[in-house]
């Protein structure tokens, strides 16, 4: 379908190189964009790179730490100097610290905003004048079920999860003159390698999850292609500001 192709089309993944991040950045590219992967572990960066490059789709990969404007600046750099332009930005990057919340420190704090929130913001702010270029744009954030709910085991997660929707807002808001889109995904409990790590840090935690989620079962990174096509694409035009939750249900149960 027209609408959905994205042929001609560049998008950045930010924490591309694995998990929701690359289940999107696949799907992205089934889709027939040219993907560049972006993280800070080069070596997990290249691992994507040959999954994307067997499947045929353009793509690139580049290291960037999101806390650093000038790492943010190489990145944006990178992909023109690989695919001329931008069009796409998916600031999936993240990091969390299980723990309760009084045994936080503050160093521990910072890091989680600083990537998850801080970053979120910076990433969309350097891809700003690059979409106004490109004649608009699209820029999908990734905020959690923690967006909605609150989890004992994650305040500074949860609070960067929070504003991470109330930026979306604010940044569609702002950039909606420039024919920029910005909204939110919300995945539910995805199996990922942070979510495996959670199941052994946080007892009973799969079942629980299991027991609640409509569908039966935990999500899987490709559960989350078809949302990243839709919000990046043409399809999408007149689609700002909201968060859309991909979770088997789990925010819809009582």
């Amino acid at each position: 379908m027209q609408a959905f192709d994205l042929s001609g089309r560049v998008a950045i993944v930010t924490g591309g190189n694995g998990g929701i991040g690359l289940g999107m950045a696949e799907g992205l590219a089934q889709a027939g964009a040219s993907v560049m992967i972006a993280g800070r572990d080069r070596d997990k960066s290249l691992h994507a790179l040959e999954r994307l490059e067997r499947s045929g789709a353009r793509s690139g990969a580049v290291e960037v730490d999101v806390r650093s404007v000038d790492s943010i600046e190489g990145m944006f750099q990178a992909t023109l100097e690989r695919f001329g332009r931008v069009d796409i930005l998916v600031t999936n990057a993240g990091t969390n610290i299980r723990k309760p919340p009084q045994d936080y420190t503050l160093e521990e704090w910072t890091d989680v905003l600083d990537i998850n929130l801080r970053g979120t913001f910076l990433c969309a702010q350097a891809a700003y004048p690059h979409l106004v270029r490109a004649g608009g744009g699209k820029i999908i954030t990734i905020g959690s079920m923690t967006s909605i709910f609150g989890a004992s085991f994650a305040a500074p997660y949860s609070a960067s999860k929070g504003g991470t929707v109330q930026l979306t807002k604010a940044l569609a808001t702002a950039w909606a003159k420039d024919n920029i889109q910005v909204n939110a995904v919300l995945p539910g409990w995805i199996d990922t390698d942070l979510t495996r790590r959670a199941r052994r840090e946080v007892a009973g935690l799969e079942q629980r999850v299991q027991a609640r989620t409509p569908q039966g079962r935990w999500g899987t990174p490709a559960d989350l292609a078809g949302v990243g096509v839709f919000l990046a694409s043409s399809a999408s035009d007149f689609v700002t500001g909201v968060a859309i939750p991909v979770d088997g249900g789990y925010s819809a149960q009582a």
